[in-house]
């Protein structure tokens, strides 16, 4: 057994270890969120959510439940670039942004944000003023 210990961001300069994580699940279905209630009512329960949206629930071997609010993909694909000495990030050679989480949250309450083409053009499109505006400026 290795004497290494492999740690894994999980959101907020939170750290779990690798070697630890039974499972990696999402929180959508009745029986996690039961797991989740379970866990709280007996104290084995970590939030390492910020108070953001819980996205990822992680088992461990030991019997925590720790909650996170990044995508149990996201974990997963630290956890494979950790164990095979590849950058952080999704895939190799790739970097996550650290502002990841405010663009998820902007999304979920600006509609225009959950649109990668609107938000596209609100970006590169400066808002112009009125043309009937600017004739009115221009003739005073």
């Amino acid at each position: 057994m290795s004497n290494q210990y492999k740690l894994i961001n999980i959101g907020f300069g939170n750290i779990v270890l690798a070697n630890r994580i039974v499972a990696l699940v999402s929180n959508d279905s009745a029986p996690i969120k039961r797991i989740i209630q379970e866990a709280r009512e007996k104290g084995m329960l970590i939030d390492a959510t910020y108070g953001r949206r819980t996205r990822a629930v992680i088992i461990t071997d030991s019997g925590y439940i720790v909650l996170s609010s990044i995508h149990p993909e996201t974990v997963a694909n630290r956890i494979v670039s950790k164990e095979n000495g590849e950058p952080p990030g999704g895939y190799p050679g790739s970097s996550e942004p650290e502002h990841f989480l405010a663009e998820e949250d902007a999304a979920e309450k600006d509609p225009i944000q959950k649109d990668p083409i609107q938000k596209d053009l609100i970006q590169k499109d400066p808002i112009q003023k009125d043309p009937i505006q600017k004739d009115k400026t221009e003739n005073d």
